[in-house]
């Protein structure tokens, strides 16, 4: 169906033209010797903005989430993150099978506070207790609906973090929404943690690439474990020119993704008995449940959905997620609300 609605993830966008101009131009080299100028340029660019010493492009978000862990824990560590954090329910179990530590969930609606990493945190000296030695922010937070974590809150758990010899790891997939949403700046948003994370295929819409960045010595472990893994790729300047186009063209519009949320969050809201707390919808993500009382599940939903031409991710059996993004426009948004309201009445 040519006329679809696609908000399953921002990750469905198509490169626009001008993005595929610069990519068929961007001057290339082999990146596994760092000579490919696109990428060195990208990277270059991306250490100033989250104001961190050095930077390093990965193929993938998940794979930059792995290399931290890599990164900043050793096997049989236990990293603190939020409930339900993508690091602990979207990355296929790649902690435990990558890095080798276990994920202690705290909190509840994507945040969690400083008493309660505090809490958490095990004493080092009770040795059957695994040693917690990172604490990880997903910022904004996909599962709890793409809300920001309040800066206030993010610069007290570093402190706390620091006092207990804990590092810490924003996993900013879409910092970008965050620093949109919040009108920070992303280097003041970064500037708590020891790595940062940010991808450039969700809500920029490129084709692929993520990035890591943070001191120099870090940095280059960082890659030791990216060749690792396989994700030191050769002529990916092509990827990284998609990414300068991006921080170029796409971060100004980020706020219509946002408007089109709230839009399709509201309209939804009012049109059918969903459980949907407009509070949360900070950003580009709307996720909302599906009561016992209603006759379908999210599954059925989202299959129905799909028949007529709106494409959402069942979450969960009662959980469903939207994702807005620039492929979509207000008009379609308004459409697959009211799509759904209909199927829910």
């Amino acid at each position: 169906m040519t006329d679809r609605i696609d908000l399953r993830s921002d990750t469905v966008t198509q490169p626009t033209d001008a993005m595929r101009a610069a990519m068929a131009a961007a001057p290339v080299g082999d990146d596994q010797y760092g000579e490919d100028p696109s990428t060195n340029r990208l990277q270059a660019r991306c250490a100033e903005l989250l104001g961190k010493e050095a930077a390093l492009w990965l193929p993938t978000g998940t794979m930059a989430n792995q290399v931290a862990l890599r990164t900043l824990t050793r096997p049989g560590d236990e990293v603190v993150a939020s409930r339900e954090s993508h690091a602990a329910w979207h990355e296929a179990g790649g902690a435990a099978a990558n890095a080798g530590v276990q994920i202690h969930e705290i909190g509840r609606g994507g945040r969690f506070s400083a008493s309660e990493l505090r809490a958490a945190t095990k004493p080092r000296n009770f040795a059957i207790f695994p040693t917690t030695t990172l604490v990880e922010i997903e910022n904004t937070h996909n599962r709890a609906g793409g809300i920001v974590v309040p800066q206030d809150e993010v610069v007290a758990i570093a402190a706390v973090a620091r006092e207990l010899g804990l590092a810490a790891f924003l996993d900013g997939a879409r910092l970008w929404n965050a620093s949109a949403a919040s009108g920070l700046a992303v280097g003041e948003l970064a500037a708590p943690f020891d790595l940062v994370a940010v991808a450039f295929s969700k809500g920029l819409g490129a084709p692929g690439g993520s990035l890591l960045a943070g001191t120099k010595a870090t940095i280059a472990i960082a890659d030791r474990h990216r060749r690792r893994m396989g994700g030191a790729m050769r002529q990916n300047g092509i990827f990284s020119a998609a990414a300068l186009h991006a921080l170029d063209h796409h971060l100004p519009r980020l706020h219509e993704d946002h408007a089109h949320a709230r839009l399709f969050a509201e309209r939804l809201a009012a049109g059918a008995a969903v459980q949907l707390d407009l509070a949360t919808v900070q950003t580009n993500i709307v996720v909302f449940h599906l009561p016992e009382a209603l006759p379908i599940d999210a599954p059925t939903l989202s299959a129905r959905a799909r028949d007529l031409g709106v494409l959402v991710n069942a979450f969960g059996p009662r959980t469903v997620r939207a994702v807005t993004h620039l492929d979509v426009t207000r008009a379609q948004c308004e459409r697959a609300a009211d799509v759904l309201a209909a199927l829910l009445a």
